[in-house]
């Protein structure tokens, strides 16, 4: 992934001062892509590009791959954030005599466009938001992924009514406009037409439809082994993250398989991959933590090279100011998880790795988050977790890509694969349920469990969720609570209401973190773009985002729960 911006329709686009002016805010995206920037003017239109090289670095080519990219007469510029795992395929569509300048994987993008125009958007598979300008028709195409991976923003100047503005942060646009939004998932937007549509339709997408299918634990496992293939693309060192729960521990299993796959036959379907001699996995914990302990395990298990790595309470407190700047969230679920991943990612990148997968999507597929277990029944179960992914971008997926992407870090999420996810959300929700001797994520479990060709050790496979901020040491968030509460007197506590009208923070952690992100973000328009993630209250949930703040974390499901000896 890399940091696009754009500022279309420019008043002043075709001066000096504004192009210096966009190299200026796209600067603040350059965390995100340390490898090389780019910049292209047309017709008053600015695209920058901050690049991150993971795909299309090649030693002969050292330029292979550079960003804004145009086609063979300049007239369509394109800047794009992301991977297209199907961008081979995607040639097929193509004549034969089309010329392809670089290796990049994302240059499909600009051919598919000219070759059947502005419906080639469904046709890609991948994490992707883009800025493409075609100055013969004077016209410009944003679009972003379909679960929302990536990150993108847009931005509007009272001042200049017709002006544009596009950044992969919001960082890059608090200056320059006092309209600010998250861009839509599975949107596009046309400049000809000035709307804004989505492109990606999937059946379960509507919460009213119900599903009815029974699950094909094949065909699940196929999928999520298929979704983590194609994303082992990559021309630089990768590896996994692995937490030591059940969603990271799966996706470093399958990875290390594939990977294997891929070495054995490198030519079979096109897949380049990065040859070190094991996988490598990394994990990071407060001294003693459950997920340091369990992730080793695992480690061990599937045989990676295995990177534990642990973090002080001092360290991450000191770090928190940073991270919120980086998340662009005072949300406090958000936060607590993002602290250690952002650490982990420091960590990672100093290795020399560029690109790592990880688990993030399967809770809210599944319905794995312990407050589920809390669903008045099957109907409301589905549509919670229809309703928890159409919401991934502005948390799960925000955490993973800027936490990570703050170190020019590539994060890849193969349970948010579009093809298993219209597997995954079209199983009877009913089999999803928790109860009956089944405890949460059961069908994903069991279709993992191979006695014969274990990917896990069975106490793994069916060790209960942990939240992230929770596994990486219970005294974590307790640090938080106490840190708050020395910070925030009651007395400016009690007087939140005068200080906020939108969005009230509901605890002294809470407004700890407000605080900060109203120091970072001055701009009243940067607040609109922040969703805090909490449990279901209306179903009798504590509003606290930590899992042990659920009851049957404490309960441990007792001896009536599944694991996994019983079918």
């Amino acid at each position: 992934m890399c940091g696009i911006l754009a500022i279309m329709n420019s008043p002043n686009g075709k001066t000096e001062e504004a192009r210096k002016h966009a190299l200026t805010l796209s600067k603040l995206l350059r965390h995100r892509g340390p490898d090389w920037s780019g910049c292209h003017i047309s017709n008053g239109n600015i695209l920058c590009h901050e690049r991150l090289a993971i795909v299309g670095v090649d030693i002969l080519f050292l330029d292979s791959g550079s960003q804004p990219l145009t086609n063979h007469d300049s007239s369509v510029v394109l800047t794009v954030n992301g991977e297209i795992y199907n961008h081979l395929e995607l040639r097929k569509l193509l004549k034969k005599d089309v010329q392809f300048k670089t290796h990049s994987d994302c240059e499909i993008i600009i051919h598919l466009y000219e070759a059947i125009g502005l419906e080639f958007v469904g046709h890609l598979q991948g994490m992707f938001s883009f800025v493409l300008y075609d100055s013969n028709k004077d016209l410009f195409l944003v679009a972003r992924d379909p679960i929302g991976i990536t990150t993108l923003y847009r931005g509007k100047n009272s001042k200049h009514p017709n002006t544009v503005y596009i950044a992969s942060e919001m960082k890059a646009l608090q200056d320059d406009c006092d309209e600010i939004e998250v861009f839509p998932p599975g949107h596009i937007y046309n400049s000809e037409s000035g709307k804004t549509v989505r492109f990606f339709k999937p059946d379960w997408w509507n919460l009213e439809q119900i599903p009815t299918k029974s699950s094909d634990l094949v065909q699940l496992r196929e999928a999520l082994e298929a979704a983590v293939h194609k994303r082992l693309m990559a021309d630089v060192p990768f590896g996994v993250l692995l937490s030591g729960g059940l969603d990271s521990s799966l996706i470093a299993s399958i990875t290390v398989r594939e990977a294997d796959k891929i070495l054995q036959c490198p030519d079979e379907d096109g897949s380049a991959i990065y040859n070190w001699p094991k996988v490598h996995s990394f994990s990071i914990g407060l001294e003693g933590s459950p997920d340091l302990k369990a992730a080793k395990e695992v480690a061990e298990f599937i045989g990676t090279k295995h990177h534990g790595f642990t973090f002080k309470i001092e360290e991450a407190h000191d770090a928190l100011s940073d991270v919120i700047y980086h998340l662009e969230t005072y949300d406090v679920t958000t936060i607590r998880a993002s602290t250690p991943m952002y650490l982990l990612s420091r960590r990672i990148k100093a290795i020399g790795v560029k690109m790592v997968l990880s688990g993030e999507g399967s809770d809210e597929i599944f319905g794995g988050y312990l407050y589920f277990h809390a669903a008045p029944n099957s109907t409301e179960f589905h549509q919670e977790c229809v309703s928890r992914v159409q919401n991934l971008h502005l948390s799960d997926c925000l955490r993973a890509n800027k936490s990570t992407m703050a170190w020019g870090l590539e994060a890849r999420v193969p349970f948010l694969d579009t093809n298993f996810l219209q597997i995954a959300m079209n199983i009877d929700s009913k089999e999803k349920l928790f109860g009956d001797n089944k405890m949460e994520k059961y069908i994903l479990r069991k279709a993992f469990d191979d006695t014969d060709n274990p990917y896990l050790p069975h106490h793994i496979l069916w060790r209960q969720k942990e939240q992230f901020s929770d596994g990486v040491g219970y005294s974590w968030i307790d640090s938080l609570k106490e840190a708050a509460e020395s910070k925030i007197s009651d007395q400016l506590f009690d007087q939140r209401h005068k200080r906020w009208t939108h969005d009230i923070p509901d605890t002294k952690e809470a407004y700890w973190y407000r605080t900060m992100f109203d120091s970072l973000f001055p701009n009243p328009a940067a607040n609109s773009t922040v969703k805090r993630w909490i449990p279901r209250s209306d179903w009798g949930c504590s509003t606290d985002p930590s899992g042990r703040a659920q009851t049957v974390h404490t309960a441990a499901y007792g001896n009536n729960v599944t694991n996994g000896n019983s079918h």
